[in-house]
């Protein structure tokens, strides 16, 4: 019996043809895979804002169905930490972990198998950004209604989180900023590069550290 000549994948398609199915199928699947979580997790992660007509800026549900902003950014907003600084940061966290609910210990097991050594891959991140896709929108509304009792600005926030990260020896990887760069067509960068903190920070960090570390996998949804 003699061969057609034709490899897998020729069919009634042709060669051609049966490679740009193959193709199509594998773009198929990133997009239901990869891109359609990213997307998802940062469409619950952009909460929308608008401001009051009067008094100051709130944060959260508010009447008439909108949300506000946390306070604007005053002064150095990456000035080196205070005690008054982790205290407040500890209390928006405790706001943050409550609102993530059951979607938290999927992240938790990424941290676990970062603190044993290994490198997140992007298998495990597209499956914390699924899980928590659902929930990052309340957790993100949480956290800008705790800023604002606490008076404490989003940049200030950010600059805290990164000191508290330091002397948690908590790594310098952020899901959201790696969701970005997938919805931009870009690879992640997931290398687990720890800063070391400074004496202040782990002195300033040691009281809560218990708390801290219970709750420290949210640093890795950027929260």
């Amino acid at each position: 019996m003699r061969s057609s000549g034709r490899g897998w994948g020729c069919g009634c398609l042709g060669c051609g043809g049966g490679t740009l199915l193959v193709l199509a199928l594998l773009g198929g699947l990133a997009w239901f895979l990869v891109i359609q979580p990213a997307r998802a997790f940062l469409a619950n992660w952009q909460t929308p804002t608008t401001q009051t007509q009067s008094g100051p800026a709130q944060s959260g549900p508010v009447q008439g169905g909108g949300t506000v902003t946390p306070p604007a950014p005053t002064g150095n907003v990456n000035a080196a930490l205070t005690k008054a600084d982790v205290q407040k940061f500890v209390r928006v966290r405790r706001q943050v972990q409550q609102a993530m609910g059951s979607s938290f210990t999927g992240v938790q097991q990424v941290w676990t198998d970062i603190q044993n050594g290994q490198n997140p891959n992007l298998f495990q991140m597209m499956t914390v950004l699924r899980e928590v896709g659902g929930s990052v929108g309340a957790a993100r509304q949480a956290q800008a209604a705790a800023l604002n009792a606490e008076n404490m600005s989003a940049e200030r926030y950010a600059a805290v989180r990164a000191g508290v990260n330091r002397a948690l020896g908590v790594p310098s990887i952020d899901f959201s900023q790696a969701a970005q760069s997938l919805q931009n067509g870009q690879l992640p960068d997931l290398n687990r590069d720890v800063q070391t903190g400074t004496a202040q920070e782990r002195a300033l960090v040691q009281p809560f550290q218990r708390e801290l570390s219970e709750t420290v996998a949210l640093g890795l949804l950027g929260l």
